[in-house]
């Protein structure tokens, strides 16, 4: 090997070192970027969690506190369905309006917190989930299965059922249009998971 050619060995000999630096240090970056990227969606999946088990935890908290302030909407909601028809008393009056504004105050406290009604319109389809049906009312303009009335609305506390609406649903007749398809041989009312509210109670 002659002197000339020296220096152009070692300049290859050079370069090839830095191309192969340079490829472990994009393998060492294209490495830390998939690190990156995976730690940033377990961070992600951790926040997830933890705001599911807050709402979970939170709404387990206050569900037996909702549960028992049922009770004072449905007085309320009674006291009002007996108004007098007499309204001429300006003392019955403001006694009225007075558990008017209760009423609506109560429940928007219930919507702030979470705590929504249940109370499926007329024709409605029956939902095992939601609704509990008390009776069956043959001869109606409803579809067999749909919902004829609501005897007393349900609640749901952020998405997790409190208490079922009891609701008089409509009898299927045979060659009557329904508003639901029963499942052969099962009770059209009843649950699949085996849920409260989903049996009939004739006894209503």
């Amino acid at each position: 090997m002659s002197e000339d050619n020296t220096p152009d060995v070692a300049d290859e000999f050079l370069a090839k070192a830095a191309e192969a630096e340079i490829e472990a240090l994009r393998a060492e970056l294209a490495a830390l970027k998939e690190q990156t990227l995976r730690y940033a969606a377990e961070a992600e999946n951790t926040k997830r969690r933890a705001e599911r088990e807050s709402n979970d935890a939170r709404a387990y908290a206050i569900q037996k506190f909702a549960r028992d302030l049922l009770g004072v909407a449905d007085n309320l909601a009674r006291a009002l369905a007996h108004e007098p028809a007499d309204g001429g008393d300006p003392a019955v009056k403001n006694f009225v309006l007075g558990v008017e504004l209760t009423e609506k105050e109560l429940l928007g406290a219930f919507e702030r917190n979470g705590l929504n009604r249940i109370a499926p319109e007329r024709g409605e389809k029956f939902d095992p989930h939601k609704h509990q049906a008390m009776s069956e009312v043959p001869g109606t303009d409803v579809p067999g299965g749909g919902v004829v009335e609501v005897m007393q609305p349900g609640y749901e506390l952020l998405g997790r059922l409190i208490r079922p609406a009891m609701v008089m649903v409509a009898a299927k007749v045979a060659g009557a249009p329904e508003a639901e398809t029963p499942k052969a041989g099962a009770n059209p009312y009843a649950s699949d998971e085996g849920e409260a509210g989903g049996s009939v109670d004739t006894r209503a």
